[in-house]
This record gives structure tokens, C-alpha cells and sequence, in this order.
């Protein structure tokens, strides 16, 4: 089979470029080459949460790899199997948990098993979805398209140390169903978590209580913060120290979610203030999907039987970037509309990706 040439530099030009390509390589066991990886970028080159992403997928598919070394520019993946199973990942630093399932997930959903995998390292570290964004909003997303996922927490990761531990356990799905975004429908809640891992106490009630305090202003009906299911206060198990405050709005037609977490010297009403600023932002337009929702659902869309469309509070750099990866791996063509923030594409669904894989091969 001839392999696919992919320029790691176009667009953003970061490691989402070599997630999607590696993710939709495995899914239809196509060789591929990435050149130019974040060519960009001031550490240009693959960095070692890059790595351990593609060694991961190297497990699942049994590839024949090239290129897999530090500060490496060129990646040739060449899968042979897609397999279900158990696997256990250890990134080994605070390296994003959600980012090395990200390129996981996908190619695992279609491998005709139930597979587990245990990832450490990073579950709430910047730059990427934490998991509890994962868990309330991408999650409930994909079983709206037919894909069940189930992840759980044991340990929370945080910058620098890592060594937070998720377990997802995967089920097998043959085809995935389009999905109606356009509209978010009525806000029918607001959940607010504010978690600390050794730290005072008294900061994760402070974030908490700022978040309380600016909804109420904004008019919005805040949570009771005396019920845990609402506004929850967690004490957060974690070999390292950290904050963070997640809000999840939940409308009619699904879920959005807004995240900021601290810092050493950051107060904890900046943090609460930065996720309500995104909150409040989000709810200023009549977007459907949040922007980091958005990036995850193309994929996804693409691979489902049939239209799927969302509007998002921004088509970014980013959005933009992952669409054209895409529609280099299958011949699909998504339509953006950048004035009325809405994405759709005619899905060739699984069955009717691999067809075209075969014809190409032929």
C-alpha cells in the first residue's frame, strides 16, 4: 500500500498534526509519513510526550516506526494489526494523560474488542483537555455518536511531577452516528468543581466561592455551595501540589466545559475569574461546542455515517489545522463557515472509509 505524506509544519503545526495522523493511520491500517514535525516550534522536532504517544500506538497496531527519537522531524508509521487489549502507559512525566488517549481512542473504538488502558502522568496540566473536561463533556459527546467510553481517576497529575494515573475502558463500536450541534439549547445547569492536591483547604474554597460569587453577578443561578453534586470541593489524591476549577455548563443538547488551573503565585480568584471569563465568553455567542470540544468532534464526525454539523464560540488556528488532516487521510470535505462560527462534513462513516482505503490500495 502506498503511504500517505503529511507536512508536520502546515497550519498550527503542532502535535495535533501527529496525534490525528497516527489516530486515523491505525484506524485504517494505512502507512503514513510525517515530515517537518513541529517545525515551528522553539523545541522542534518530536519532544517525549510526542514519543510516548507513538510508542503507545506502536503496542495497539504492531507498527513498523522510523523516526521515533528525540528532536526527530521525520515519523514513518507503518501499522500491520489493530488490537484490543490491555495496555498501561506511563508518559513518565507530567506529559498530558488526556492527549496520549486522544491518539489511542480512536483506532481502539473500531478494533472489534473491549480494550483498557491505564495511562500515568499528567491528568490537569496545561495545553491540554484535563480530565475531568474529558470525563463531563468529550465522554457524554461520543456516546451521543454511538462510542461508549468510560474513564476513571485514581490519582491527579499536575505540573512538574505528573504521575496522576486514568483508566478508560474502550467498547467496540462498527459505526458511529452523525451528530446535530447547530444549537445548544437551554442551560439547564451549572456544575462547579474547585480541587486542591496538598494545599490548604481554604484555596479550593476560595476559587469556589469566587466562581459562586461572579455567576451570581453575571445572573446566573449558581449552585448550592452545600451540594457536593453541584459545587464540588475535592481534596484531590496526587504525589504533587495543584489547583484547579472546572465549570460545566450543561444545555439541552449537551455539554460545554471551562478550566483553569493555578500556579505558584497565582491567586485562587484569578484562577476562578479565568474560568468564569471563559464561561462568560462562550455564553456571549450562540456557539453549540466549546473550542476544545470542537478540535476533538471532527474526527469523529468525519468517521460517522451521514451530516454532522456544530456551531463553535471560535474556528481556530487549531480547529483548522486538525480539519486538514483529515480530509488528507479521507475524502471527505468539511464545510466552515468562519462568520457563523458552524462546521459540517458529509461522514463516509467506518465501513465506507476502509471501502475507500481498499479502493485506493487496489
Amino acid at each position: 500500500m502506498t503511504g500517505l505524506e503529511i507536512d508536520g509544519s502546515f497550519g498550527e503545526g503542532g502535535g495535533q498534526i501527529l496525534r490525528t495522523a497516527l489516530a486515523l493511520a491505525a484506524i485504517l491500517q494505512m502507512p503514513v509519513e510525517i515530515r517537518n514535525i513541529r517545525a515551528g516550534r522553539k523545541k522542534p522536532g518530536l519532544r517525549p510526550q510526542h514519543l510516548m504517544g507513538v510508542k503507545s500506538l506502536t503496542s495497539v497496531t504492531s507498527a513498523h516506526v522510523e523516526g521515533a527519537e528525540p528532536g526527530s522531524m521525520r515519523l514513518y508509521f507503518e501499522p500491520r494489526q489493530l488490537k484490543p487489549g490491555t495496555y498501561t502507559v506511563d508518559i513518565g512525566t507530567a506529559g498530558s494523560t488526556g492527549l496520549v488517549l486522544q491518539a489511542m481512542m480512536p483506532g481502539l473504538l473500531f478494533a472489534g474488542g473491549t480494550s483498557r488502558l491505564t495511562i500515568t502522568g499528567g491528568t490537569h496540566v496545561p495545553w491540554s483537555p484535563c480530565f475531568h473536561f474529558l470525563n463531563e463533556v468529550f465522554v457524554p459527546a461520543l456516546e451521543n455518536m454511538g462510542a461508549f467510553v468510560s474513564l476513571e481517576i485514581g490519582r491527579w497529575g499536575w505540573y512538574p511531577k505528573g504521575g496522576g494515573r486514568v483508566i478508560a475502558s474502550i467498547s467496540p463500536t462498527a459505526e458511529l452516528r452523525a451528530i446535530e450541534r447547530a444549537s445548544r439549547g437551554r442551560l439547564n445547569g451549572i456544575y462547579v468543581l474547585s480541587a486542591v492536591s496538598n494545599l490548604p483547604k481554604s484555596i479550593g474554597e476560595r476559587q469556589r466561592d469566587q466562581v459562586l460569587k461572579r455567576l451570581a453577578a453575571k445572573g446566573y443561578d449558581p449552585p448550592d455551595p452545600s451540594d457536593p453534586f453541584r459545587a464540588e470541593l475535592a481534596d484531590a489524591p496526587s504525589p504533587g501540589a495543584g489547583t484547579v476549577v472546572f465549570i460545566k455548563a450543561e444545555f439541552e443538547n449537551g455539554a460545554a466545559g471551562f478550566t483553569s488551573l493555578g500556579k505558584r503565585g497565582k491567586p485562587a480568584e484569578k484562577v476562578a475569574d479565568e474560568a468564569c471569563s471563559d464561561f462568560f465568553q462562550f455564553m456571549s455567542t450562540d456557539a453549540a461546542v466549546d473550542n476544545h470540544l470542537a478540535d476533538q468532534l471532527v474526527l469523529y464526525m468525519a468517521l460517522a455515517k451521514g451530516r454532522s454539523s456544530f456551531t463553535a464560540g471560535t474556528i481556530t488556528g487549531h480547529l483548522l489545522t486538525n480539519i486538514r488532516v483529515i480530509e488528507q487521510f479521507l475524502r471527505v470535505k468539511f464545510d466552515v463557515d468562519k462568520k457563523k462560527r458552524s462546521v459540517s462534513v458529509e461522514g463516509v462513516g467506518f465501513s465506507g472509509a476502509v471501502a475507500q482505503i481498499a479502493m485506493h490500495s487496489a
